[in-house]
């Protein structure tokens, strides 16, 4: 799995190893996602579309063309709701996958600048739009390193716990997959920690997922959306294949 690059060799190992979620049967929803030409919106949003799903991907201009066949575009900024709100009308579900790429410790303005600044912007359109369901990639924490990142999702988490909106946030602490390999050589350290009294509910509070899971994950959240405010641990996603 790790070595593929391609979407069109993802989604065909993605298929057959997973027959059960691409089989069963759903009920088409009319979906606004942001995030659409990032490293995980990119292919969940094929695999949406692939599923019967409505798709309205927000992108800007000059990335048009990343996005997949199949999906409605909306040229928008993501830290300006008035260039998008209007087109999230008569959508069910918002997911937002907006955030600073590759976050490391340098970039703790750019989380408050991006990640928590576009979700003060959506979680209020996704209000006015009449949206039902608003799903979030948060990440795990409290955590020992990372500060500004975390609390800068938490804050993104009190934020649409507060607007009352059915939600589901998923807390990843690190996502495994193509061009993000290199912390699998800490797994056997991850294995230790989880059956250690004194480590055991931080490990697996950090716990490191992979793509797959993180895509079943959030298929499951547009496919069966909760009664009201729903968070799933790094735990909770692994156990979603």
């Amino acid at each position: 799995m790790l070595g593929l690059t391609t979407h069109s060799q993802y989604r065909a190992s993605y298929h057959a190893t997973n027959r059960f979620h691409m089989t069963e049967r759903i009920h088409p929803c009319k979906i606004f996602l942001t995030g659409g030409t990032g490293y995980m919106g990119s292919r969940l949003l094929s695999l949406l579309i692939e599923r019967g799903h409505d798709v309205r991907a927000l992108v800007r201009a000059a990335s048009l063309q990343k996005l997949p066949t199949g999906c409605e575009p909306v040229i928008g900024d993501a830290l300006k709701h008035n260039s998008y709100m209007e087109q999230m009308r008569g959508c069910d579900i918002f997911v937002h996958l907006i955030g600073v790429a590759h976050p490391n410790p340098s970039k703790a303005e750019e989380f408050r600048r991006v990640d928590l600044a576009s979700v003060r912007v959506a979680v209020p359109a996704a209000v006015s739009a009449g949206v039902r369901h608003f799903i979030y990639v948060s990440v795990a924490h409290p955590a020992p390193i990372m500060q500004a990142y975390w609390k800068a999702r938490a804050e993104c988490e009190a934020i649409i716990r507060e607007s009352k909106l059915n939600a589901t946030i998923l807390r990843p602490w690190y996502v495994l997959g193509p061009g993000h390999r290199w912390p699998y050589i800490l797994l056997p350290m991850y294995w230790i920690f989880e059956r250690v009294p004194g480590t055991r509910d931080t490990a697996r509070r950090l716990g490191m997922v992979t793509l797959d899971q993180m895509l079943h994950a959030l298929i499951r959240a547009v496919e069966h959306p909760p009664d009201g405010f729903r968070i799933e641990s790094a735990q909770e996603i692994r156990r979603s294949t």
